[in-house]
Parts: C-alpha cells; sequence; structure tokens
C-alpha cells in the first residue's frame, strides 16, 4: 500500500484511532480495495433519522451504495416513500397498544432522563423493530449519526448483531453539553462493535467526556471525485456554500469579501444556501454597496453547486462554534470545493485543519478573525493560486475520495461479521 505524499496532520490519533487521514496504511490502495474483492454479500441495516433528506448526500450514498446497495433503513423519525427502493422500517407507523400508551410518559420521560432521548423504542415498536430485522437479516448495524443510533441500537445488540455508529459533529459537540447524552453515550458505545467519526477532532471531543472505544475509525464522508472536476477557472471568482446559520458565520464571511475586494471590481462571491440569516445577508450586501459583488441564489439543486465550485478560484467558509456549542465535523462543502480544484479559505476549526493544508491547499486563520480571514481572500485573489489549487484537488483524490472511504468502511463493518 502506498504511503501517502501528504504531510501528516498535526493532530494525532488518539489511542487506537485508525485516522485515514494521517495513517499512511489508510492512503488510497491503487489496486482494487479489499471490500470489493471479497465474495461474501453482507447486508447492512442503516440507522436513520428522518427520511428521506435531499442534503444528507453522504447517508444517500450509503443507502444507494454501501455493499452495492445491499441496505436496509430502520427509521427514528418523520418518512416519507423513500426514493430508493428500501424496506424501510418507521417506528411511528406501528400502532402503539393501549398498555404502550399509559406507559409512554413514564418510560419516555425515563430514557430521556437516563440516556438523552426519549425515542428509545419499547412495547410493540420494540418488537416491531424486532421482527423487521429478523425478517430483513442484515448481518452488520449502522447509525449515520450518534444521537439515532441510541434510539434503536440495543434491539440489534440483543440479537447479536455487530453495532456501528458515525459520529458527524453535533452528535459529538452540541449533544455533550447534556448530561443526559453523556450519559446515554456511556452506556451505548462499551455495546458497540466500533464507532467511526468524520474528524479526529470529533474523536477528540468525546474523549474529553470520557466516551472511547476501542475500535475507532477516522473516515470522512468524501466526495465523489470523478463527478467533481476542476471547470475553466473564473479570475476573482469566490463560493461559500452552506446554511446560513450561526456556525458558518455568513456574516462575518461577506463582510469581508466586501472589504478585501473593494478595489477588485472583477471579483464576486456567490453564497449559496438557505437559512434565518439570509435576509440580514442581503441587507449587508446592500449596505455595504457590494450587492452587485454578491450573489445569494438561496439552496441550489446538487448539480448547480457543482458547476458553481467547478469555475470558482477561491471557497469561502469561516465556519466557528455556535454559542450552543454546535461545530462542524469536516464540512462536506469543503471536501467538494477541495475535488473542484477551489483554494479554500477557513478557520482552524474542528476538522477543517485535517483536510486544508495550510499554505499548501488553502489558507486557515482563527475563528472570529475577521481581519484574518479579510487579509487571506485578498492575498489569494491578488497571487497565482493556481498551483494551490492543484494541490488541494490532489489531496481531494488522494485522501478524500468518497468511494475509496466507503471500501475502507466496508473493511471496517465486514470485519465485524462472523464468516465474511
Amino acid at each position: 500500500m502506498a504511503p501517502s505524499k501528504f504531510r501528516p496532520n498535526p493532530r494525532g490519533g488518539r489511542g487506537g484511532t485508525r485516522n485515514c487521514l494521517h495513517d499512511p496504511r489508510w492512503a488510497r490502495r491503487k489496486e482494487t480495495p479489499l471490500a470489493l474483492e471479497r465474495t461474501y454479500s453482507v447486508k447492512a441495516a442503516l440507522i436513520l433519522g428522518r427520511h428521506p433528506v435531499p442534503g444528507q448526500t453522504f447517508v444517500n450514498r450509503h443507502i444507494e451504495r454501501l455493499f452495492d446497495g445491499n441496505t436496509i433503513l430502520a427509521c427514528t423519525g418523520r418518512t416519507k416513500t423513500s426514493p430508493y427502493g428500501k424496506p424501510v422500517f418507521d417506528r411511528r407507523h406501528v400502532a402503539m397498544p393501549l398498555t404502550d400508551s399509559l406507559r409512554a410518559p413514564v418510560v419516555m420521560g425515563w430514557n430521556a432522563w437516563r440516556h438523552g432521548t426519549s425515542r428509545i423504542t419499547f412495547g410493540a415498536r420494540r418488537q416491531a423493530l424486532r421482527t423487521f430485522l429478523k425478517e430483513h437479516r442484515p448481518d452488520v448495524v449502522l447509525g449515520e449519526f450518534g444521537t439515532d443510533t441510541l434510539a434503536f441500537y440495543d434491539v440489534p445488540v440483543e440479537m447479536g448483531l455487530p453495532v456501528f455508529t458515525y459520529f458527524r459533529g453535533k452528535d459529538a459537540s452540541t449533544a455533550l453539553r447534556r448530561p443526559a447524552r453523556v450519559r446515554g453515550y456511556a452506556t451505548m458505545l462499551p455495546r458497540l462493535s466500533g464507532i467511526i467519526a468524520v474528524s479526529q477532532f470529533l474523536v477528540d471531543n468525546l474523549a474529553a467526556s470520557g466516551l472511547t472505544h476501542a475500535n475507532t475509525h477516522v473516515l470522512p464522508s468524501g466526495v465523489d471525485t470523478a463527478r467533481f472536476l476542476p471547470g475553466e477557472k473564473r479570475p476573482g471568482h469566490c463560493v461559500a456554500v452552506g446554511r446560513m446559520v450561526e456556525k458558518k458565520a455568513p456574516l462575518l464571511t461577506l463582510r469581508a469579501f466586501a472589504e478585501a475586494t473593494r478595489d477588485r471590481p472583477d471579483a464576486h462571491l456567490t453564497m449559496v444556501g438557505d437559512g434565518p440569516l439570509l435576509p440580514e445577508l442581503e441587507a449587508l450586501a446592500r449596505e455595504l454597496g457590494a450587492a452587485d459583488r454578491i450573489t445569494l441564489p438561496g439552496a441550489l439543486p446538487h448539480d448547480e453547486v457543482r458547476a458553481a465550485l467547478a469555475g470558482a478560484e477561491l471557497f469561502l467558509q469561516h465556519s466557528v462554534t455556535a454559542a450552543n456549542g454546535d461545530t462542524e465535523g469536516l464540512p462536506s462543502a469543503i471536501q467538494e470545493a477541495m475535488a473542484t480544484g477551489c483554494v479554500v479559505v477557513s478557520t482552524r476549526h474542528a476538522g477543517i485543519p485535517e483536510a486544508v493544508i495550510e499554505d499548501e491547499t488553502g489558507y486557515l486563520v482563527e475563528e472570529h478573525d475577521a481581519d484574518g480571514f479579510r487579509d487571506r481572500i485578498a492575498k489569494a485573489l491578488s497571487d497565482d493560486t493556481a498551483q494551490m489549487g492543484q494541490a488541494a484537488r490532489a489531496r481531494a483524490v488522494e485522501q478524500l475520495d468518497t468511494w475509496q472511504l466507503m471500501a475502507r468502511l466496508e473493511d471496517v463493518l465486514r470485519a465485524a461479521v462472523p464468516h465474511s
């Protein structure tokens, strides 16, 4: 297996954590991935919240492609008709008998206090989940978010199935501010076969709350590098993609761009995304006299986002820790931007420094450093950054390709399946 040609990230793994971003054993293989060479057909049950959620690209990839699409879905939240043609368990579609209805306030209240969620199944719904799993016979169970895994994990564990959970951001940041959620995780983790996080930052967050597992892996969600390709770069064009919410700091991003480009009438910023701060952004663009250089189209289909990134020189994202503790894991938009050859200007926040190498694939500043962010934007626009964009693309292909990462995930899950 060829070692990574990229500098190891300064965030070291904790304990036995396997981190594909700095462990050369997890570097991108040139040969066929081991998980694809084996002949045993593994079936995975995926624990989800609401379904479907079009914006959860990483989850939808697992539904469609994990183990060649041999998946079933167990949903803890509201579901609509699944576009993927998969067997779906929805606890809300299981009628509660009178005895369960009478018990519900006490049971749900206890679960909320003890485990940090009231969604843990009991009674008829618990039996229905067991029946669903018996009928469809999965070999392994993967929860896509830690908070959703809490609701269902104990049923497959009691059935002798290996269960894993992903941690992706809020479930290992904001969630840890709730003592009940920490108690729930502390009960859950020893019963799991392993945990997976999209960044070492989240693994460290969990460990700081006393939550560790001997079988821990860092596997980002990744990006389809065969689809997210560099296009013809438009000089001075910048893109930001994300919900217009506090942890993305879109107001700071817009202001920094406007100040950095006062003498660059050719520069343009497209900020893709919807959210509660969008009206304030529109007002701020007008107030700063930059409305002609800033486009706010709202949310766009994924293909249009891909096209916007392909033509952009810079990708801007000033991620910060929100007041409620919410953080990123490793933003998908940054991975997509790197794949399209964008120079990333961002912050030393969460897992971002694990992917973006400072002064090689992008520029990073501290959270809330508005002046530094403005100056890095100005520098990136004035310098010849073509080589930096090429390095970003190369790193994405080498370390963040979603299909290679999915093959690694399959290896991890398959290793826990007896006789696989």
